[in-house]
C-alpha cells in the first residue's frame, strides 16, 4: 500500500477500505485534495498551543492537515459512524492529540472538552447544517465566545450572504447576525473538483473573528427584529415589523429609521437600534401593565 510523505495511507485508500461513500442526507462532500487541506489549515494562522474544533471530519483529510500544522489538540466531531474507525486510526498515529467524538454537531456542547487553551473552529462544514451552526456560534452566550476565530467552508452563495453589505442582493438576516458580533471575510473560492463527490456549486472559505465589544443590544430581540424584517423583505418596515406587535411607527422613529425603508437597506447598526428601541418599548409596556 502506498503512503504519503507523512507516512499515512492515501485518503482514497482509507475511503475504499472503510467503505466511506458520501451520503447526501448528511451533506457530505469529502475533501481529498491534501494541498488544499493544508492551505485551509494555514489560513487558520498558527495552531501551536491551540485546540481546534473540527465539524464533519469524514475520512480525515482536513484533520490530517490540522495535526500536521501543529495543532496542539483536535476535537473531531463526526456524526457518521462509518468514519469513526478511520479517524481513530489517525488518532493512533497522533497519540494524545486527536479526540474523536461521535455526535450531532447541532446538539453537541463542546465546552466540557475544550480546556484552557485558545480554541479555533476549522471545518469543511456539512452544507445542510452549515448556516444553523454558524448562527449558533455567533449568537452564543456569554460573549466574547469560547472560540477566538473560525475558518469555515460554505457554499459560495452562503459565504456571500455572510459578508454582504446593505443594499446588495445577498444581504439578509445571516449578514446582520454575523456582522453584529464578528468580522467576516471570504479568503478564497474552492472548485467543486476538490471534493468527492463534487458538489454542484462553488465553495468559499470564510474567516470569522469575534468582536470583543459588539454594539450592545439584546441578542434575542435582534434575532426577532431581523426575523420579522427579512421574513417579508420586499415590504416596507412599517409593515413587516408589525409581526413584533406594539407601536411599529414609534419603534422606527425611536431607531431613526424611515418607515418606508426596507430591510435590505438597513445597516447592522440600524438593526441594533431597532432591537434597543424594541427593548425600551416593551419595558414601558411592562411598566404600564404593572
Amino acid at each position: 500500500m502506498s503512503t504519503r510523505p507523512d507516512g499515512l495511507p492515501p485518503l482514497r485508500e482509507i475511503i475504499r477500505r472503510h467503505g466511506l461513500i458520501a451520503k447526501k442526507s448528511l451533506g457530505q462532500n469529502f475533501l481529498l485534495d491534501l494541498n488544499l487541506a493544508a492551505r485551509i489549515a494555514r489560513a487558520a494562522d498558527s495552531l501551536v498551543q491551540t485546540t481546534v474544533l473540527e465539524i464533519g471530519s469524514g475520512p480525515g483529510g482536513l484533520t490530517r492537515a490540522l495535526l500536521a500544522s501543529g495543532a496542539d489538540r483536535v476535537i473531531a466531531i463526526e456524526r457518521d459512524e462509518r468514519a469513526i474507525a478511520a479517524l481513530r486510526e489517525l488518532a493512533e498515529y497522533y497519540p494524545g492529540r486527536l479526540e474523536v467524538v461521535v455526535a450531532d454537531a447541532l446538539t453537541f456542547d463542546p465546552l466540557p472538552l475544550l480546556g484552557r487553551k485558545p480554541v479555533r473552529i476549522v471545518a469543511n462544514l456539512p452544507y445542510n447544517i452549515a448556516t444553523a451552526l454558524l448562527i449558533s456560534w455567533v449568537t452564543v452566550e456569554p460573549w466574547p465566545p469560547w472560540y477566538d476565530a473560525a475558518v469555515l467552508m460554505f457554499q459560495r452563495e452562503v459565504a456571500k450572504r455572510i459578508v454582504a453589505n446593505p443594499s446588495s442582493g445577498s444581504y439578509g438576516r445571516l449578514s446582520v447576525l454575523t456582522q453584529w458580533r464578528c468580522e467576516a471575510r471570504i479568503l478564497f473560492d474552492v472548485n467543486a473538483s476538490a471534493f468527492v463527490p463534487p458538489p454542484k456549486v462553488t465553495s468559499s472559505l470564510v474567516h470569522i473573528r469575534p468582536r470583543a465589544a459588539p454594539l450592545p443590544c439584546d441578542r434575542a430581540l435582534l434575532e426577532a427584529v431581523t426575523q420579522a424584517a427579512f421574513g417579508q423583505r420586499r415590504k416596507m418596515l412599517r409593515q413587516s415589523l408589525r409581526a413584533l406587535g406594539g407601536d411599529t411607527t414609534g419603534l422606527l422613529t425611536a431607531a431613526g429609521i424611515p418607515p418606508t425603508a426596507r430591510a435590505e437597506e438597513i445597516p447592522v447598526a440600524g438593526f441594533v437600534a431597532l432591537a434597543q428601541a424594541l427593548a425600551a418599548q416593551r419595558a414601558l409596556g411592562h411598566d404600564a401593565d404593572t
